[in-house]
């Protein structure tokens, strides 16, 4: 599992370190990713391959399936680290989520996250009102609800 908040610099390379402790969990290779609210997907191997999987059961002949795939692959690439842990973000991804120089590396369970720190902030300030109730909503009923 991914978690916590971690912030770097791009370089003008497009190069980011990410977190020691998520290189580990990554593996060698990785998939880089656009995601969901301008901010960018990382998933090891085998998580890329449940996706995948799941995509593939799909109708193609929906819109809005054949929209979502072309954005989510055409956008990915195959990564790995460098010597340093730094990884290579090609630039219509750097371009897709708004960096510039400062990131927000976010675990968030089964992948990471990259943010531009300015979109991870906007977020962060938009949606932490919302929380509780985002919270009473998802578990209400739940097993979570009688923990949590």
């Amino acid at each position: 599992m991914f978690m916590g908040e971690y912030h770097h610099n791009i370089d003008d390379k497009g190069r980011l370190i990410i977190p020691a402790k998520f290189r580990s969990e990554l593996g060698e290779t990785f998939i880089v990713t656009r995601g969901l609210e301008k901010c960018l997907y990382v998933y090891s191997e085998t998580e890329w391959n449940r996706i995948v999987a799941k995509l593939k059961t799909l109708p193609f002949t929906k819109k809005d399936v054949r929209t979502f795939v072309r954005s989510f692959f055409s956008g990915a690439t195959e990564c790995e680290f460098d010597r340093q842990g730094r990884i290579n973000i090609t630039s219509p991804l750097v371009s897709y989520a708004d960096i510039t120089k400062e990131c927000v590396v976010i675990g968030a369970n089964d992948r990471i996250e990259i943010w531009s720190e300015n979109n991870w902030n906007n977020f962060f300030l938009e949606n932490q009102d919302k929380i509780e109730d985002i919270a009473e909503n998802l578990f209400s009923g739940s097993v979570f609800d009688e923990t949590l």
